[in-house]
């Protein structure tokens, strides 16, 4: 059930075979994964049933982010780069596709991570057959668009200096020299990339930011660079980082979705009992981060925090699909639970409960950052940046000044 791999790698100086070649060892790990779900039953976590469970979850931990990396930062935006006519078109209607699979494909395997992880350790025996099944028949489905359609332009469009630069990307990637042997094209390296960290370098110069290029007011500037983020295909131009403190100056920070950005703030929604809603009760301040890598840009944003009113959180609560609704009624986020299985019925018993028409819980809704300083952020050659900010007055207007790198 979990025989070890004896096909030979390409190297990466073919880089579409290495790929290629990945998709072979992902169909092989969902073969594995098949099996498992058909041997569970009869058998339990008897010892294969745990060698392979800790085999597929080590593969798609680790080797398949790389896989994906591949194609996210250096396939699908060197293809961009190069298309024209019919195959930019093609490129154009796929490609947002490919990136969605990923996430999807990313959330299932959140939950089978769990489970796989208690069947080889041997405290569990369950893998929930909907979701295998499906995330093997997006995999698959994946796999053949990809092999159908994005490898074949590749390979007609690329010419060996192209091939050079998406090879040694992915050499780089795994922390393999360039005149190293190839261990395995799909596999992670040698953990020692940290030391390595340092040589990471990439050197910015897409565009500049000049005083007389910016709008006189910040939010004008912020809505011009979020169109463009937009029609640049940006991952997520919405994600945002967003950082607040505690009682003891201890900052605490992570990523956000922000849901309406105007004249009088940025906006966003969560549980007013999570961790940073706690904090935001007691320090009502916090610092806003938006990084579009693709166009070399970071947006830094500080000001005061209030919560929006209970018609604004109703309105956009009740926007939200069903499940989303229903999740935000049944976890108690931040808080500590015992187990997948236990957020799990908590949902179910919310579902039941509520059933398609849930009201807003009193404890969720929006706050709003309102401005008092806002940084747009260029990146340039040499790390000799572009750098514009503006302050709020006291009077409502904005000064703006360039800030050295």
């Amino acid at each position: 059930m979990n025989q070890p791999l004896h096909d030979t790698a390409p190297d990466f100086d073919q880089p579409i075979a290495v790929l290629k070649h990945c998709h072979g060892r992902i169909r092989k790990q969902l073969d594995t994964l098949d099996k498992l779900l058909a041997h569970l039953p009869g058998h339990g976590a008897d010892e294969q049933a745990r060698q392979a469970a800790a085999a597929v979850r080590k593969y798609f931990d680790k080797a398949a982010h790389l896989h994906h990396d591949d194609e996210e930062q250096d396939l699908l935006p060197m293809l961009r780069a190069t298309a024209q006519g019919e195959d930019a078109a093609t490129l154009q209607a796929l490609a947002p596709s490919i990136l969605q699979d990923h996430k999807d494909m990313d959330a299932m395997w959140q939950d089978l991570h769990e489970q796989l992880s208690a069947i080889a350790d041997g405290s569990g025996t369950y893998l929930a057959p909907h979701t295998v099944r499906d995330f093997i028949q997006r995999y698959q489905d994946h796999m053949e668009r990809e092999e159908g359609t994005i490898a074949p332009m590749a390979l007609r469009l690329f010419d060996a200096g192209r091939m050079a630069t998406l090879g040694a990307a992915m050499r780089r990637r795994r922390g393999i020299g360039m005149d190293a042997a190839t261990p395995s094209a799909c596999a992670p390296s040698a953990p020692a990339i940290g030391e390595r960290v340092a040589d990471l370098r990439t050197d910015y110069g897409q565009a500049s930011l000049d005083e007389g290029d910016v709008a006189a007011d910040p939010i004008d500037q912020f809505t011009r660079w979020f169109e463009e983020a937009l029609k640049a295909e940006v991952n997520e131009p919405n994600a945002m980082s967003l950082a607040t403190v505690d009682d003891e100056g201890r900052p605490s920070s992570r990523i956000v979705l922000v849901k309406q950005f105007d004249a009088r703030g940025i906006t966003w929604y969560t549980n007013y009992d999570s961790q940073k809603g706690k904090q935001l009760a007691s320090k009502p301040f916090a610092a806003l981060l938006f990084f579009w890598s693709e166009l070399e840009r970071q947006v830094r944003i500080e000001g005061r925090v209030e919560r929006t009113t209970a018609e604004e959180s109703d309105k956009y609560f009740n926007s939200r699909p069903l499940k989303s609704r229903l999740s935000a009624i049944a976890s108690a986020q931040s808080e500590p639970i015992a187990s997948r299985a236990a957020l799990e019925h908590n949902y179910e018993d919310v579902a039941r409960q509520y059933g398609e028409n849930p009201a807003r819980p009193s404890h969720w809704g929006g706050y709003r950052l309102v401005p008092e300083r806002i940084e747009f952020w260029q990146g340039r050659r040499s790390r000799f940046h572009d750098r514009i900010v503006y302050v709020r007055q006291e009077d409502g207007s904005w000064t703006r000044q360039r800030l050295q790198p």
